[in-house]
């Protein structure tokens, strides 16, 4: 009996003629928002299905039912191995799956649209682009100085694949970096490795603080006030990992007071910024709509990483992205 692959039928419509050029010897069933499998042209129950490979492709949020798709998963008899297209797994859902004994691959597709999104950001605060702009309609002719990334010195608080992705870029532009995460073994090209007790001791040196790790009971509310009390004057904030890692109260007086500089904010705890939210007119932020992601490439990275991954499957290797399932107790 062959291994049963289960994906959103509108993943299958897109991604079918690649997955037949792999030749797997696979069992493939579909499903859409009914919370039911279609399974050689019949309606099937969740209740009544085992799956070894589950990709949660984009389009499990195209009718606008992801949490349906949750349900769905924690409906079938057994789960094998959960391909996800998030990056961040602090959804309740992946504890629960996880805990049931599901192998679970999140993605790093995502990592070259949001490097690319905080070089954008950065630079945008370095360069008086909206100046320059105001200039031109004026037909104006005067100099305009900025800051360069050259020599500046960025910190980036976890170091997954968006961590990696910024890294490489950064080196590019002759920045030093140093790197917080779980291990303080030393990683290329960061210039410093430390762990969450080394915050106190990098943040003053940090003219950028970039949040790119899990939200986890460890680092929930990490941009405190203590954390701020410690940063470099004038410093850029950028979070792109999730709104829990930043106490709003913190930044705001941080920035009230001068103590930070600016603070770029692409994620919010909850989603969506409620329209009254004070973050929305407050000069010393700027907001985006979790739109970090958006490149124009990453449809086409998630559809690699799982013809990657269902190539490695099939095969019975490693699969790339399997996620330790250790991080949903803290572990």
């Amino acid at each position: 009996m062959p291994p049963t692959l289960a994906l959103h039928k509108a993943a299958l419509d897109h991604i079918g003629p690649q997955l037949a050029a792999l030749n797997l010897n696979l069992k493939v069933i579909t499903f859409d928002g009914s919370g039911e499998f279609e399974i050689e042209g019949a309606r099937v129950p969740a209740a009544e299905v085992s799956i070894d490979y589950l990709w949660f492709s984009r389009h499990i949020n195209s009718d606008g039912n992801a949490a349906g798709a949750f349900e769905m998963a924690l409906s079938c008899r057994h789960v094998g191995v959960l391909q996800t297209f998030n990056a961040g797994l602090d959804d309740p859902f992946y504890a629960t799956i996880a805990a049931r004994g599901t192998r679970i691959c999140n993605s790093s597709a995502q990592a070259v649209a949001i490097s690319e999104y905080v070089f954008g950001q950065v630079l945008n605060r370095f360069q008086p682009l909206a100046t320059q702009r105001q200039l031109q309609a004026a037909r104006e002719w005067r100099n305009t100085p900025f800051r360069e990334i050259w020599r500046t010195r960025w910190l980036i608080v976890g170091y997954g694949p968006i961590g990696q992705a910024l890294a490489q870029r950064l080196r590019a532009f002759d920045a030093t970096v140093d790197v917080v995460r779980r291990s303080d073994a030393p990683v290329e090209p960061a210039a410093r490795v430390g762990t969450a007790d080394d915050l106190p001791r990098f943040l003053p040196d940090a003219d950028v603080v970039v949040l790119a790790c899990p939200l986890t009971a460890a680092t929930r509310g990490m941009a405190n006030d203590a954390f701020f009390a410690a940063v470099k004057k004038d410093a850029i904030l950028v979070n792109i990992a999730r709104g829990g890692l930043v106490e709003a109260a913190a930044l705001t007086a941080a920035l009230d007071s001068g103590r930070l500089g600016h603070a770029i904010l692409d994620v919010f705890e909850p989603e969506p910024l409620a329209e009254d939210h004070a973050f929305w007119v407050h000069p010393g932020i700027t907001v985006t709509a979790h739109t970090s992601f958006a490149g124009n490439g990453g449809p086409a990275r998630w559809d690699q990483l799982f013809l990657e991954n269902i190539s490695r499957f099939a095969a019975g290797a490693a699969l790339g992205q399997e996620v330790d399932p250790r991080i949903f107790s803290g572990g």
